[in-house]
């Protein structure tokens, strides 16, 4: 098992997996697949999730608690940069004054694809508000440089569309962010299956956040526990460091000094 810890905003996590907390059958089912992912980073949406807004209804935090996990409130259903702040700025009141963030701020319902005009606007808001910002993004250098020049603590391209399980769309972009980046680079959307996290973590990602791949699957507590080793399989594939890719075989024995 990978020894080595993720750190975000000075903070070192065990776990380079971040799970999300929607889209379960329920707060038990919610329970047990977020231990079996081992993660201790747990994303919530704000404007879709029970955090105490709402204080005669069923709270995530009662399965999830603080003192336990690290609750990253997330902007999703946001589309422009003045709701994204305004939810985290209440999800900061909510959480005692809480500063580590996700930001998204979504084009269109549709495809849920980054607007990321609008993403930078708010990212530099929050940023000057003393927010710690991990920032959904596209998987455009450019615009992933300028997010880290802004002040966020992490930038976390989508491998494909969220909710598509179609995987990394795209690793040429993905190795050239992870290439330039002083700061974590978590792959966020579109993995689907174990050997799609490990394929990021084996790319030099930092970590990776996901919840439909694990929510979605027939069965959310195993594949937790799948996630969790596809993370921790690839992480270590990365520091090992794998053979180089030839156009001609290599045999696995040495020619020289056989007996003939």
């Amino acid at each position: 098992m990978t020894t080595e810890g993720l750190t975000i905003a000075g903070k070192t996590y065990n776990s380079r997996l971040l799970v999300g907390s929607g889209k379960y059958r329920d707060l038990e089912q919610t329970r047990l697949a977020t231990e079996a992912s081992g993660a201790d980073i747990i994303t919530v949406a704000i404007r879709r999730v029970n955090i105490g807004q709402d204080p005669n209804a069923p709270s995530l935090l009662d399965v999830v608690p603080p003192s336990r996990y690290t609750i990253l409130p997330n902007t999703a259903g946001c589309y422009n940069a003045e709701d994204a702040v305004y939810t985290l700025q209440l999800a900061r009141e909510l959480l005692n004054g809480h500063k580590l963030v996700k930001l998204e701020v979504l084009g269109d319902e549709k495809t849920l694809f980054p607007n990321m005009p609008e993403t930078l606007k708010a990212a530099e808001r929050l940023v000057k508000d003393g927010f710690d910002v991990m920032v959904y993004c596209s998987d455009d250098p450019i615009q992933a440089r300028m997010l880290e020049d802004l002040g966020c603590v992490a930038v976390m391209p989508l491998a494909s569309l969220i909710g598509s399980g179609m995987g990394i769309l795209n690793p040429w972009n993905l190795s050239l962010i992870i290439e330039q980046a002083k700061v974590p680079v978590l792959v966020d959307a579109g993995v689907g299956t174990a050997s799609d996290a490990a394929i990021a973590m084996e790319l030099g990602c930092d970590g990776v956040l996901m919840n439909t791949a694990i929510a979605g699957a027939q069965d959310p507590v195993r594949m937790a526990r799948a996630m969790r080793l596809a993370v921790e399989a690839g992480r270590e594939a990365y520091l090992a460091g794998r053979v180089p890719k030839r156009f001609a075989a290599q045999p696995s024995s040495p020619m020289a000094g056989r007996v003939a």
